[in-house]
């Protein structure tokens, strides 16, 4: 099992700061803080952030349009200051698929195998984000947890709609768990992670896998998930609908209308797993919220939905 949670949360603060734009600092196990303050060095990334927009929103932009802002801001933030994490190896690979190959990237950390594993999805609304957005990330959790970190290069949509690029992600827990041996990892201690949409991947690759009896993840590891496609009107949704810090209502509006064919997926448990109406023999959890997020009360209310469910879930929150 994993054994390293608080570990976790504290050593990827930097880079889900500057990935995600929005976490300051972390607090495992309590509630956040209310009327709490941005970070200084968040805001200041924020307003750099919108600037780098040109004065268009990203609902007033096309898919392709929104990937090379996503490309630029990779760029910039790399060069704003956020450090390469050093790890044994990194490895570019291609695996088969289910309508072709599906990319990954596997970092290998010092010391001795077999490591641990976490199958890891990249966010970006399931409509933008690679391996290189992550990459920063991926470096950090492979080097600080000393965990193989197996980043998934899933499709995307508009051009593959739900539930493909779901489908691609499942694909990808399978391999790592079939060829951990061959990656230096061990089979048995495979977990899933992610951000945002990647986070949703993490929880539903957990239900599929229960659902087609096929061997659990051994922990979920959901940052800012967005767990419910169906609902946008808890609190934090209407808090910061408007001003957003990095993404706003509209924001997940458009990401959701361009994941999905239709209004009856939203209530799909694939695409909503806060929907699912079993939560049962289900992994443990380690649930990351961001107190200044319009994704910040799905978080809460997936972690308290499923504790009461007969679900093992480990509730954290962060403020700032």
């Amino acid at each position: 099992m994993f054994d390293k949670g608080s570990q976790v949360l504290k050593q990827t603060k930097s880079a889900i700061l500057l990935t995600r734009l929005k976490l300051s600092s972390f607090m495992v196990d309590k509630e956040p803080l209310q009327g709490g303050e941005l970070d200084q060095q968040t805001g200041l990334l924020l307003q750099i952030q919108e600037s780098m927009f040109q004065g268009a929103q990203l609902e007033e932009r096309t898919p392709e349009q929104a990937r090379e802002w996503m490309r630029r801001s990779t760029v910039f933030l790399g060069w704003f200051g956020a450090t390469e994490e050093k790890v044994a190896d990194v490895k570019d690979v291609e695996i088969p698929g289910p309508a072709g190959q599906i990319p990954l990237r596997i970092y290998t950390p010092e010391g001795e195998s077999p490591f641990p594993i976490l199958v890891f999805y990249h966010g970006g609304g399931w409509v933008i984000g690679n391996l290189d957005t992550q990459d920063d990330l991926a470096r950090l959790l492979a080097k600080r947890v000393g965990c193989i970190v197996v980043s998934v290069d899933y499709r995307l949509a508009p051009e593959h709609e739900f539930p493909i690029g779901l489908e691609d992600a499942y694909t990808a827990m399978r391999w790592a768990v079939d060829h951990a041996e061959d990656i230096g990892g061990e089979a048995k201690r495979v977990a899933v992670g992610g951000d945002s949409a990647g986070g949703n991947f993490a929880a539903v690759v957990s239900l599929m896998a229960r659902d087609r009896h096929d061997p659990p993840p051994v922990l979920q590891l959901l940052i800012n998930p967005e767990t419910d496609l169906s609902n946008f009107d808890t609190p934090s949704h209407q808090e910061f609908a408007a001003m957003g810090y990095g993404l706003t209502r509209d924001d997940v509006l458009w990401f959701r209308d361009h994941y999905l064919k239709n209004e009856i997926d939203r209530y799909n448990m694939y695409a909503s797993p806060l929907l699912a109406n079993n939560f049962s023999n289900l992994p443990p959890a380690l649930v990351v919220t961001a107190e200044f997020d319009v994704l910040r009360d799905e978080a809460r209310l997936t972690s308290a939905n499923w504790k009461k469910r007969e679900s093992r879930w480990c509730a954290c929150a962060s403020t700032g």
